[in-house]
C-alpha cells in the first residue's frame, strides 16, 4: 500500500456517495509476523485469499508483527505484497510499543499506519493506536487524531457511512477512547473493526457496534485463520475461516445504520477528575499542551526544564512559568530522556543521532551520527556521557568534545533504559533477555546477566538503581532482583511482591521503592538486607499498574506514576497517601521534583504539568 492511495481516497469522497453494490473483505488481525508460526500462517493466508476471487480488499488491523523489529517489519510487507487485491494496514502495540527504530519503520516500509478509502458507498478509516514506545494502554497519537479529523471534515457529505479501524477496542483500554468516539460521532459512524484480543467478538462502543476479529496465528490450531466479512442490504456479515479449509457459518451480523449520535445526548464516562478536589492545597502552577505527543522524562537545571516530543523536538521551558525558552529540532521522533550537566543537554533522536546542545539557548554543541535510530536514554557521569542505540552498541562520549571514549558492540537486540553509573561500572538491560555491567572507563564487560527466556520479559525498560553495593532491577517478568554490584552475581530473586518496570530509590540509599502491578500497593524494601525484607507498605489503591515510570522522592514524599495520569505522593513517615492528584488520562512518563514544594510532570498525551504542594 502506498501513501498515494490515501490522496487519491480524498477526491473520492469529497464528491457525493453511492451505496449500491455489494463488499466483500478479508479482515485479517493480530499476525504477529516474528513470533513462531507467524510468518507461515500469513503466507498461507495471503494464498487462501488470492485463490478468491470474491474478496475485493483485505483490512488488517494491527499487531503485524510480534517485536516490531525492521526485519520483521520487512518479512511482513513481503508477505503481503504477495496479495491479488488491495490492502490497508494499521499498527498495533506490538508494532510500536517494541520498536527499535522509534515508530519511524513502521511508515518507511508500509507507506503509512493510516488509511482511508471508499468502498460500496461507505468510507473506511484506519488509524494507529500506540502505545508508542512506553507500556500503557493504547493511546491514538496526536497526529493521528489531526488525520482522523483532516478526514471527518473534509467530507463533501457528512451523512456518508463510516467504518472506522483501529487495533484496540473503542473502550478505556485505550486511554483517549472518548476523544476517538467524540470524534466519529460528529458524522454517521456506523461500526468499529479491530483486533487486540485474538477472539471474535462483538462490542457496544457507546452506540457503536464493534467487531474483534480473531487472530490469524494457529496458536493450539494445526492451522491458523481470519474473517471474510460481507456487506449487503445495509448488514454486515462476518464468518470465520478457516484458512485453506473452508468457511464457516456467520457467526454475528450487524445492522448498519445512522445512529443520528449528534442528535443525542452523550451520557457516558468519561474520565473523572474529581479526586483533585479532595487535595485543596495542591494547586496547578502551570501547563504546557505540547504540538505532540511526549514519550520521554524531564530534565531540568538553574531554572530550565527540557523534554523530548514525537514530532522530533528538544523542548526547554521556563521551570517557574512554563513558557517556551527554546527548541530544537531533530528528523525524528524523540523517545530519549534528557540529561543535562555543565550547562550541556544531552538527548537523542530516532533520526540516528545523540545531540549536545547549550541549556541556556538551544544551541548545538556537537552531534554524534549512529548507524540506527536511538531510543535510549543517556546517563551522564563526570565528563562522559553513557548511552545505548538500536544497533546493538553501547557507547561511552566525552561530553565536551563529542568523541567517543569507547564503544561496546556485544549488545543483543536493542537499549531503550537510561543506564546507571555505580562505582565506577555502568549498568542497563537490553531487549536481548539480558543485563550488563560494563567498566566505566574502558568499556569492558565486567558481568552480564542472561536470565530471560521470552525477551519481551527483558529487564530493558528499567531504570536499574543501587546501594550498599547492589543492583536493583524489576522486570516484565513481574520479579524484583538485588544482583551483587562486582559480580553479578544474584543476592535475591523474588515474585512475592508484584511489580513490573517502575522502580525508585529513596534519597538516603536505604530504601528502595516498587509499585505492585496487580495490588495496587507501594512497597519499600531495605537495600542493606540480603533478603528481600519488606520495611513498610502502603496501600495506595493504584489499581492494575503497568506504568514503567520510576519512582522519585523529594522531602518525605514519595512520587508513584501511574498509567491513568495521576500522580500519588505517600508520606514516607506515616506511609499513608498524602495526596493524589489527576493531570490527564494517560501515562506519566516521569515525576520531577524540582524544590521543596514543586514537581514538573510529564504525560504520554502531550502534557507538561507544573504542581505546587
Amino acid at each position: 500500500m502506498k501513501k498515494t492511495l490515501f490522496l487519491a481516497s480524498l477526491f473520492l469522497f469529497l464528491v457525493p456517495f453511492a451505496r449500491a453494490q455489494q463488499v466483500c473483505f478479508a479482515h485479517i488481525t493480530d499476525t504477529h509476523v516474528g513470533g513462531s508460526t507467524g510468518a507461515e500462517d500469513l503466507v498461507r493466508t495471503v494464498k487462501d485469499i488470492n485463490s478468491q476471487a470474491n474478496i475485493n480488499f483485505v483490512i488488517l488491523s494491527g499487531d503485524v508483527t510480534e517485536f516490531g523489529s525492521d526485519e520483521e517489519l520487512r518479512e511482513a510487507k513481503s508477505i503481503l505484497s504477495e496479495l491479488n487485491k488491495p490492502w490497508y494496514v494499521v499498527p498495533g502495540n506490538h508494532d510500536s510499543k517494541w520498536s527499535e527504530s522509534g515508530n519511524n519503520s513502521f511508515v518507511r516500509v508500509f507507506g503509512c499506519e493510516e488509511f482511508s478509502f471508499e468502498a460500496g458507498g461507505y468510507l473506511f478509516i484506519g488509524t494507529a493506536s500506540g502505545p508508542n514506545m512506553r507500556m500503557a494502554p493504547g493511546l491514538v497519537p496526536h497526529e493521528q487524531i489531526v488525520y482522523l479529523d483532516s478526514v471527518l471534515h473534509n467530507m463533501k457529505d457528512p451523512e456518508q457511512p463510516i467504518i472506522f479501524v483501529n487495533h484496540y477496542p473503542l473502550d478505556n483500554s485505550l486511554s483517549n477512547w472518548y476523544k476517538i468516539i467524540d470524534l466519529l460521532k460528529t458524522r454517521n459512524i456506523q461500526a468499529d473493526l479491530l483486533g487486540h484480543g485474538h477472539r471474535n467478538i462483538l462490542f457496544d462502543f457507546e452506540g457503536i457496534p464493534g467487531v474483534m476479529g480473531r487472530s490469524n496465528l494457529r496458536a493450539k490450531e494445526e492451522i491458523g485463520g481470519y474473517n471474510i466479512v460481507t456487506i449487503k442490504q445495509d448488514t454486515m456479515y462476518y464468518a470465520e475461516r478457516t484458512t485453506g479449509v473452508k468457511t464457516h457459518e456467520e457467526w454475528c451480523k450487524i445492522p448498519l445504520q445512522n445512529h443520528h449520535f449528534t442528535e443525542k445526548e452523550n451520557d457516558y464516562p468519561r474520565p473523572d477528575y474529581s479526586v483533585n478536589q479532595n487535595y485543596p492545597e495542591i494547586t496547578k502552577v502551570w501547563e504546557v499542551q505540547d504540538v505532540s505527543d511526549i514519550g520521554t522524562g524531564l530534565a531540568s537545571k538553574n531554572g530550565i526544564t527540557v523534554y523530548g516530543n514525537a514530532a522530533g523536538a528538544i523542548v526547554a521551558l521556563n521551570e517557574n512559568t512554563g513558557e517556551y525558552i527554546w527548541q530544537f529540532q531533530t528528523n525524528g521522533k524523540i523517545y530519549s530522556t534528557p540529561a543535562i550537566a555543565k550547562n550541556k543537554v544531552v538527548c537523542a533522536s530516532t533520526d540516528n543521532n545523540i545531540y549536545c546542545l547549550n541549556l541556556k539557548t538551544g544551541e548545538k554543541e556537537w552531534s554524534f551520527s549512529t548507524d540506527k535510530s536511538i531510543v535510549a536514554s543517556p546517563g551522564i557521569y563526570k565528563n562522559s556521557v553513557y548511552i545505548g542505540s538500536s544497533e546493538g552498541i553501547f557507547r561511552s562520549i566525552n561530553l565536551n568534545s563529542g568523541q567517543l571514549n569507547w564503544a561496546f558492540s556485544d549488545v543483543k537486540n536493542f537499549v531503550e533504559s537510561k543506564p546507571l553509573v555505580y562505582q565506577g561500572t555502568v549498568y542497563f538491560g537490553s531487549w536481548g533477555n539480558t543485563f550488563y555491567a560494563l567498566n566505566a572507563k574502558t568499556g569492558k564487560l565486567e558481568w552480564k546477566r542472561e536470565k530471560y527466556s521470552n525477551r519481551m520479559l527483558s529487564p530493558a525498560a528499567v531504570w536499574p538503581v543501587a546501594a550498599n553495593g547492589k543492583i536493583f532491577i524489576v522486570a516484565p517478568d513481574r520479579y524484583m532482583t538485588a544482583l551483587d554490584a562486582k559480580t553479578g552475581e544474584e543476592i535475591w530473586h523474588s515474585k512475592e511482591y508484584s511489580c513490573r518496570e517502575s522502580i525508585g530509590i529513596s534519597n538516603d540509599g536505604e530504601l528502595v521503592y516498587i509499585k505492585n502491578m496487580t495490588e495496587g500497593n507501594v512497597d519499600a524494601f531495605y537495600t542493606s538486607a540480603d533478603e528481600q525484607k519488606l520495611a513498610w507498605e502502603c496501600k495506595a489503591e493504584l489499581g492494575y499498574e503497568i506504568a514503567p515510570s520510576p519512582i522519585t522522592e523529594s522531602g518525605n514524599l514519595i512520587f508513584v506514576p501511574t498509567t491513568e495520569g495521576i500522580v500519588c505522593a505517600i508520606n514516607k513517615t506515616s506511609h499513608q497517601v498524602a495526596w493524589r492528584y489527576k493531570l490527564s488520562n494517560a501515562l506519566v512518563n516521569h515525576i520531577l521534583p524540582v524544590n521543596n514544594d514543586r514537581i514538573i510532570v510529564s504525560l504520554l498525551d502531550g502534557k507538561v504539568v507544573c504542581l505546587q504542594y
